[in-house]
């Protein structure tokens, strides 16, 4: 797939994708929202590709947002069909196989703080700024803003940012939980991949299915989120990576994992 929005590098297993539209801040519009479902789903089935980095080009923005003019003129089934394509590229990204770290370097506000949440980590630098400013333009999020951030900060915290519209800084963001870590901007991409080569020195079935227990398992009650990760730990001892991990700590040597 051609991408015009996107910036895709990969090297040595970590797979860096950069919105690409600077001169609207890295607006989301329908084009570049098809782009990102496109890319996750070949880099989701790339076996040479074990974690992935989204973040925005400049250092302005990470995605400032949907792209209001865009938007400004839909019918409600037409804005209704928008939203389902940003839940389904959302939902592609949330369910990829691999771990998605988010290095958000600037504004992520409206879709792109969606953006930001359906990832599984997220490093900010110092300058970010996140929010869900929709009530300001008469609308709410459309992209799974009001079930995942609820879901990360709580319900009284959520609702007071998608009531108020209010923007808030990295430290803050990072106090109610809604960022891993703040770095300086300057070292923000290179932390990402510090972080992802970390990631990927582990068991990537383990890696793979940590991430899959989590996800899964946060939508059923705890019984039975408690039997679905056993099942998946019994899982694991059926993959070499099981045996050469055990051995290796035994052994006091560094496992050579082969993914499979």
């Amino acid at each position: 797939m051609k991408f015009e929005n996107l910036l895709i590098e990969t090297v040595e297993g970590i797979a860096v994708v950069t919105v690409n539209r600077p001169q609207a801040l890295n607006a989301l519009n329908q084009q570049t929202l098809v782009e990102l479902q496109g890319a996750f789903a070949d880099l989701s089935n790339n076996e040479a590709v074990q974690v992935i980095i989204l973040t925005g080009s400049g250092e302005k923005a990470f995605v400032a947002g949907a792209d209001i003019a865009a938007m400004q003129p839909l019918s409600a089934l037409d804005a209704r069909q928008f939203a389902k394509l940003g839940h389904e590229v959302m939902g592609a990204i949330e369910k990829s196989p691999k771990p998605v770290i988010a290095a958000v370097n600037g504004f992520a506000l409206g879709g792109g703080c969606e953006l930001a949440l359906a990832c599984d980590i997220r490093l900010a630098s110092e300058k970010a700024r996140f929010g869900q400013p929709e009530v300001n333009l008469g609308v709410i999020p459309g992209f799974g803003g009001t079930q995942r951030l609820a879901r990360l900060v709580g319900k009284g915290v959520a609702l007071e940012l998608l009531l108020t519209g209010d923007l808030i800084d990295a430290a803050e963001a990072y106090r109610i939980g809604l960022v891993n870590k703040v770095v300086p901007q300057a070292e923000l991409l290179e932390a990402a991949k510090k972080m992802a080569a970390r990631i990927l020195s582990k068991g990537p079935c383990a890696v793979k299915l940590a991430k899959e227990a989590v996800r899964n398992g946060l939508e059923m009650d705890l019984d039975k989120a408690n039997q679905y990760e056993a099942d998946l730990f019994g899982l694991c001892f059926a993959s070499s990576d099981q045996k050469e991990g055990m051995q290796a700590f035994l052994e006091k040597r560094t496992p050579r994992f082969q993914g499979n």
